[in-house]
């Protein structure tokens, strides 16, 4: 018995960066040269092909083969593409639409509409006639939604379909709150916000409601155009826990997290480990017991907790190397949403339990960190850099910690707008800062030190270069199945691999890479970066979004100039970086980002919940503390880089 012949995959062009389009160049031969202009095709998909078929000829795309005279007799049949796909489409009416666009191939949805928006149909069909032949034809919403004419023809039938399943709502939250979500999404002008609200709030209230789309209700700005507000807002994040409560009551998940302790036994001041997906973290006590002055204690936020880099910059944000595959093309992202991942989720949740045992720890020692965080600023910076004048005021140690929070976040503001003070003006006139309330900028905190940090810009060449080194989807990190690499920077760090190693098509790149003068390739010796101070440069603005300039070694120093004169990169001066500033506001407040836990302005403004057995406020604190460290930790490294300049 023979096997069901599979159906023949049609012509369809994908575009010109798409590697799929290139594998159908003979397929394109064959049916322009069977082309028949007398003949008129009456199914809808030949006519759609034969239409792909004219967009490879637009673009004198044929295999290599195809000789001048072939090719040209090729192109002359753009002619009849046009013809025989106007004559089709111009014909459609109502009395014909629904038996002509039917059984229409999935992957022809989109050509279809915009043929027949191109042909007028929609001005010369009614809806009552299109939306439904369209709905038997299996064309979904979303498709529908994707074609502005039809939209605008069909303005108030659209509204009325909409409308009409909560499950719609997807289309407007997609539009309004996801990023990259709403570029294909057309809505009826008629579509007013209280229509938007109100069956997003029947979708909130339906059953099995994507919980990706209740949180990007949940975590979106409040917004009367769109019809999100403060208590659709809740009713999401409820309906989102809610959801995430039931699913892990039948299912057991994955355990994450981290473990923190306190060794009596064990003499390297740290050690860490990994169980499964926990990270544990051990610490010496008796290094902890030997680390009891003031400078101590701070330094072990550096050295020990490792809060910053060896180049002083933090290790909080959420960096876009972080991301694994499935966080930056699965995961659905809200417009104004601060975009995280696991690898951000594991750092913020260790350096918080790191904050929480060590508070503790020197508590009970007789010890409060706020005092701590007094001394650097009262007694160190006037003895280390002179700086004089800078205040920062511990809360009483009887304080709930509501109290503690609130006066963390108004002393962390205060202490800010001193330093900018003094930075601008050399030296800090309490007057004038009696006087200054404008609103704290994270990213406009100033720097001592000129061109302090140094970013990437959008020059394609060094895009291109970072994308070929670090990236696991630039596919120069595989050359075997036991010779591979996340990343090709990885690989020929690890392994010696000589340039005949790759395959061809891997080729193009690594040339592209030597003649930028990233890579060596020397006579069938392996590869080789070509100046290592250049890559750790490199390495750093990858993994940190940023380099620091004076922290670097003068050869790359000089590597940072050279790649500043060829439009690479640019500096900048600031207190944090750009990626420390957008953290700040993340956790801050809601000036850049939208679902971020906004701590300054709930605590400050008094709009927090109030947590049982002051727990909640309790975890503030800590943030709170936790964020002050790091303004310490930078305000630190300025004035040390303005000692060295």
């Amino acid at each position: 018995m023979s096997e069901p012949e599979l159906p023949r995959r049609r012509l369809r062009f994908y575009g010109l960066s798409d590697y799929a389009t290139f594998f159908q160049l003979e397929q394109v031969v064959g049916l322009l040269g069977a082309l028949d202009s007398s003949q008129q095709p009456s199914e809808v998909n030949d006519v759609v092909e034969i239409h792909h078929a004219g967009r490879f000829a637009d673009q004198d795309l044929f295999p290599a083969s195809v000789t001048e005279e072939e090719r040209r007799a090729l192109r002359a049949r753009i002619a009849d593409v046009r013809r025989i796909v106007g004559t089709f489409f111009s014909q459609v009416d109502d009395a014909n639409f629904a038996t002509r666009i039917t059984e229409v191939d999935f992957q022809y949805h989109t050509d279809v509409l915009d043929l027949l928006a191109r042909n007028g149909v929609f001005h010369r069909c009614s809806a009552s006639v299109v939306l439904p032949a369209l709905k038997q034809a299996r064309f979904h919403t979303g498709e529908l939604l994707s074609n502005a004419a039809l939209v605008r023809a069909y303005d108030a039938e659209v509204r009325a379909l909409l409308l009409a399943s909560p499950k719609h709502a997807e289309q407007i939250i997609a539009k309004h709150l996801q990023a990259d979500g709403g570029r294909d999404i057309h809505l009826p002008q008629s579509l007013t916000a209280d229509d938007s609200r109100g069956l997003i709030e029947t979708y909130i209230d339906s059953d099995g409601p994507n919980p990706n789309y209740l949180k990007l209700v949940a975590d979106a700005r409040t917004d009367r155009n769109t019809g999100i507000d403060p208590k659709l807002k809740l009713k999401a994040q409820r309906a989102y826990d809610a959801y995430w409560k039931k699913h892990f009551e039948t299912n057991e998940g994955i355990k994450t997290g981290c473990e923190i302790r306190v060794a009596d036994d064990q003499d390297d001041p740290v050690a860490t480990s990994l169980d499964g997906l926990v990270g544990k973290y051990s610490y010496s006590r008796e290094w902890l017991n030997a680390s009891l002055d003031n400078p101590s204690i701070l330094n072990n936020f550096i050295y020990l907790f490792e809060f910053s880099s060896h180049h002083m910059l933090l290790n909080f944000p959420s960096f876009s190397a972080q991301l694994g595959v499935v966080e930056r093309f699965l995961v659905t992202t809200g417009k104004d949403s601060y975009r995280t991942g696991a690898a951000f989720d594991h750092s913020n949740q260790a350096s918080f339990l790191q904050l929480v045992m060590y508070e503790q720890f020197l508590r009970s020692e007789s010890i409060e960190l706020e005092n701590v965080l007094a001394w650097f600023f009262e007694d160190y910076l006037p003895a280390e850099f002179g700086v004089d004048n800078l205040r920062f005021r511990p809360a009483s140690s009887t304080a709930s910690f509501l109290e503690k929070a609130r006066h963390l976040f108004a002393e962390m503001e205060s202490v800010l707008k001193q330093y900018s003070l003094y930075v601008e003006n050399g030296q800090l006139d309490p007057e004038l800062l009696a006087m200054t309330s404008e609103q704290l900028s994270y990213r406009a905190i100033p720097s001592f030190v000129e061109g302090k940090y140094v970013y990437v810009t959008d020059n394609p060449e060094v895009r291109r270069i970072q994308h070929l080194l670090f990236s696991d989807q630039a596919v120069l990190g595989y050359i075997d199945g036991s010779l591979q690499e996340d990343t090709f920077a990885r690989l020929i760090l690890k392994h010696d691999v000589p340039y005949e190693a790759f395959a061809e098509h891997q080729r193009a790149d690594i040339d592209f890479l030597v003649e930028g003068g990233i890579v060596e390739n020397e006579n069938g010796k392996p590869l080789r970066f070509a100046n290592l101070a250049q890559f750790e440069v490199l390495l750093s603005l990858n993994n940190f979004e940023a380099a620091s300039f004076n922290r670097h070694s003068q050869a790359s120093q000089d590597a940072i100039e050279e790649m500043e004169q060829k439009g690479w990169v640019t500096r900048r001066s600031s207190l944090l970086t750009a990626p420390e500033s957008s953290y700040f506001n993340y956790m801050l407040n809601q000036s850049e980002f939208s679902n971020g836990p906004d701590l300054r302005n709930r605590y400050l403004h008094g709009s927090q919940a109030d947590g049982e057995d002051d727990r909640e406020h309790f975890h503030t604190y800590i943030h709170a503390l936790r964020l002050l460290v790091a303004l310490v930790i930078k305000i630190n490294d300025d004035l040390e880089l303005r000692e060295s300049n």
